[in-house]
């Protein structure tokens, strides 16, 4: 299993892949916790990623411009 992140400037979201890649229809099950995030899971229950809206507000800015 590998993590991984990704951060969309232009529509200001980030992407946190507890499970990469995540395989289309994999998710079952979306939770919104807050305006800003959103968890994933799949058929079992378990969390695969983690959508962060608005990032730019949310996050450290560094986390964002990482590469």
């Amino acid at each position: 299993m590998i993590m991984k992140f990704e951060y969309d400037k232009e529509v200001d979201a980030a992407y946190v892949y507890l499970q990469y890649p995540i395989k289309d229809g994999e998710v079952k099950k979306t939770v919104e916790v807050d305006d800003n995030i959103i968890l994933d899971y799949d058929k079992s229950g378990k969390l695969v990623g983690v959508e962060i809206l608005n990032a730019s507000k949310v996050m450290n800015k560094k986390m964002l411009v990482r590469k």
